[in-house]
């Protein structure tokens, strides 16, 4: 017997995969191909019931009706699968979504249907049961994309800042016992291919390839199906927290602080002081809260984009580099060693960041509280005024931060004080392995 052989014995005596997967493997579809019939999914159309719903579930009252590539859930699609191979979960499982429905209404805003402010979320996603019951109850395996919550949120470093006198427990933002009180909005990418690839001035076959290369050939209909237009990437979504009422953030009339943040897991959630990331964090929130305790209103959007979206494995590497290069941790040479290692200095491309913004309704943002050339250019250049911007106040840097920040300035980033000289470059460093040695 060969080895072949004795797997394929394996897998026949195995019921639970007849039982999972009766059918043959389809490994892709083409547009003109008997079965396949999408349902219509018009991007940009006025209404939900016009676009009609995104759907990519690969489940048999589904696969042959799906309008996008992909499938739902981000890079925790990945765990799903996982738990339908194990027998945890039933691979035609349904979601009973009653009382999942929305705490507050969000939209909709002429920006939903206007195909160039909105290409990496589904401006419907959390409308599911209200626009597209109708497909649920014929058997249709329609997902939410987006989620809408409320929630109370308790952090010792608000403790502090009330304990300090920084901030008010109000009962309205701020509970006597201190806790922040947030609306909270989950969303997934969902990505309409000719708009992404618009927005970064490149072909839509060039995105499509290089989608289908890099990611290990993973979505042949990336290349298959170019009627196909929708795809959802195996990649995480963000989280919007709400200061104050969410009605005031497209209202003109009302003041708008806001902090658009990427992940630093080893700073936001484990202190590192390497970097400002919790530090920037933490006074965002504080200034979200201060604003929306004036009349106005604070956001804070954290988009995972781990490493500048490089990844932490990168990221450790490139701190790894940099203690060791010759010379010490130097701000003159922050970036060089990110290059060094990826390739890039950063990945995060914030071209398609203002999305959220735009699904949030913003036309202005009063106190934009980043230093980043990159989110500033891409939030102004998609059509939204920002009055002023606010940087980190010198006295929340960590000492070990100082080669990020100066590195950063110097690169082009926001600042109210002095710009850094190739010297001074020189002369920021970080500690050395001997500092930080266990």
């Amino acid at each position: 017997m060969t080895k072949d052989t004795a797997t394929q014995d394996n897998i026949a005596q195995d019921p639970s995969a007849e039982q999972l997967y009766p059918s043959r493997v389809v490994l892709t579809t083409y547009p003109s191909q008997h079965g396949i019939e999408p349902i219509p999914l018009k991007w940009g159309a006025k209404t939900a019931a016009e676009r009609g719903p995104v759907l990519a579930s690969r489940q048999p009252d589904s696969f042959g009706k799906r309008n996008a590539i992909g499938a739902g859930g981000g890079s925790y699609c990945i765990y799903r699968a996982l738990a339908v191979a194990i027998g945890a979960l039933g691979p035609s499982h349904r979601p009973d979504f009653r009382l999942t429905e929305p705490t507050n209404k969000i939209g909709p805003f002429p920006s939903w249907s206007d195909p160039s402010k909105i290409v990496s979320m589904d401006p419907w996603g959390h409308a599911t049961v209200e626009h597209f019951g109708d497909y649920l109850e014929k058997g249709i395996d329609v997902r939410p994309t987006i989620a809408i919550t409320k929630a109370h949120m308790k952090l010792a470093e608000i403790d502090e800042a009330i304990r300090k006198g920084d901030l008010r427990c109000d009962g309205d933002v701020v509970t006597e016992g201190g806790e922040l009180k947030v609306v909270k909005v989950a969303s997934e990418p969902v990505w309409y291919l000719p708009g992404v690839a618009e927005r970064f001035g490149i072909s839509e076959a060039n995105l499509r390839r290089a989608l289908f290369e890099d990611t290990g050939g993973m979505y042949p209909e990336l290349i298959t199906r170019p009627d196909l237009k929708v795809f959802l990437p195996p990649i995480g979504g963000l989280t919007v927290y709400i200061f104050g009422n969410p009605d005031y953030i497209s209202d003109p009339t009302k003041r708008l602080t806001m902090r658009v943040h990427d992940e630093c897991n080893g700073s936001d959630v484990f202190g590192s002081d390497i970097c400002t990331c919790k530090p920037y964090l933490i006074y965002s929130i504080e200034e979200c809260a201060r604003e929306a305790q004036a009349g106005g209103v604070g956001v804070v959007v954290y988009f995972r984009k781990e490493g500048r979206a490089l990844g932490e494995v990168t990221k450790y590497l490139v701190y790894n580099a940099r203690k060791r290069q010759e010379g010490g941790d130097t701000a003159a040479n922050y970036f060089k060693r990110t290059e060094f290692v990826a390739g890039v200095k950063d990945m995060r491309f914030q071209a398609l960041m203002p999305d959220i913004l735009h699904w949030l309704g913003v036309s202005r943002i009063d106190r934009f509280i980043s230093m980043s050339n990159m989110k500033y250019e891409a939030i102004v250049n998609s059509g939204i005024e920002i009055v002023e911007r606010i940087s980190i106040p010198e006295d929340r840097m960590p000492a070990d931060s100082k080669v990020e920040i100066e590195a950063k300035i110097a690169d082009g980033y926001f600042t109210t004080g002095q710009l850094p000289t190739a010297d001074s470059l020189q002369s920021v460093k970080g500690r050395n392995w001997d500092e930080i040695a266990h």
